[in-house]
């Protein structure tokens, strides 16, 4: 019997040897490396190129949007008021050219003829007073004085008509050829002044710039924004990757085009294929790890981005994504 009791407290002294031997064996074991993602999005801040006072928000945060869809309208008395002035100007613009195109009105052509007509009236009574004085003055009735008189005032009368011509020849033209280009030139100036100002009117439509989910409102109906301040943000679901910080003594396990194969706890643990499409160039930051007793060196980190290669349903940015290390 008492060989029997002796057995049995050496078989548990042996099964607790082995036991505490087996755990502390699998304690001595180091811990299987993990690496650590995160998974990020396309995030696009919309904003209008104008500043205003936001009139309507259609959209709320969550909302799916399409391209193009109006997620906002700004209001902008001052763009309405440069409108009214630009279409204005153009008026005035398009007044001038047909000025300069038609040349002068009829009356004025009119009038400039009868100038005209009148001075060559008074050039022939001149040309009449000097032949007759002319004649006396030979025949020794009058002085020459008198002669020279009428010479002077046949040469005004002949100057008189040479300008009461060119007045009515003008009328007659209208406006030279580089008037008329200066007109033209000033309907279109205009015309470009007022698409400018249309340009900015369009932008108190605010459009999303790409299909997704609103992510954040960043400014409510009668607020004031400025000019480039997201009035939301917009997230686009489908295209997105995962994130992971390596340290440089782990880098030389990937390169360009690799595949990951990732476990995604917030999906059941669920298995996901990601392709690495970019390496930093240069190291962020450093984690101080010793290497012997006499000192150690600083590890850097390089960012590693890779995607899926298949739309992952559930997948969103700020998801952990884990990968095996070995």
């Amino acid at each position: 019997m008492k060989t029997v009791r002796t057995v049995l407290v050496l078989l548990t002294v042996l099964v607790t040897v082995s036991a505490v031997g087996a755990w502390a064996w699998k304690l001595s074991r180091p811990l299987p490396e993990v690496f650590q993602g995160q998974v990020e999005a396309t995030v696009v801040n919309v904003s209008a190129k104008i500043p205003g006072r936001v009139s309507t928000l259609a959209v709320h945060e969550g909302q799916a949007v399409q391209r193009d869809d109006v997620v906002a309208t700004l209001e902008s008395p001052e763009i309405e008021a440069k409108l009214a002035q630009a279409r204005a100007a153009r008026e005035a613009a398009f007044a001038q050219r047909d000025k300069a195109f038609n040349g002068a009105r009829e009356e004025e052509i009119r009038q400039a003829r009868v100038m005209w007509e009148r001075a060559q009236h008074g050039r022939e009574l001149a040309e009449k007073t000097f032949q007759r004085i002319d004649r006396l003055n030979r025949d020794g009735v009058l002085p020459a004085q008198r002669r020279d008189e009428a010479d002077a005032q046949l040469k005004t009368a002949r100057d008189a008509e040479a300008a009461a011509k060119a007045v009515f020849d003008l009328a007659v033209a209208g406006a030279r050829a580089e008037d008329k280009q200066a007109a033209s030139a000033l309907v279109t100036r205009a015309g470009g002044a007022i698409s400018e100002v249309q340009a900015y009117l369009g932008e108190t439509t605010v459009r999303a710039p790409l299909a997704g989910e609103v992510y954040r409102r960043s400014a409510e109906p009668g607020e004031i924004v400025p000019a480039g301040y997201p009035i939301l943000t917009i997230l686009d679901p489908t295209d997105v990757w995962a994130t992971f910080q390596i340290r440089e003594d782990r880098l030389t396990r990937l390169k360009m085009g690799d595949s990951i194969r990732v476990r995604v706890p917030a999906l059941g643990n669920q298995a996901v294929t990601l392709r690495v499409y970019y390496i930093a160039p240069v190291g962020d930051f450093a984690t101080w790890r010793a290497t012997n007793a006499q000192g150690g060196f600083d590890l850097k980190t390089f960012e590693v981005r890779a995607r899926p290669d298949r739309i992952v349903p559930g997948l969103r940015p700020g998801m952990s994504v884990l990968a095996d290390g070995r």
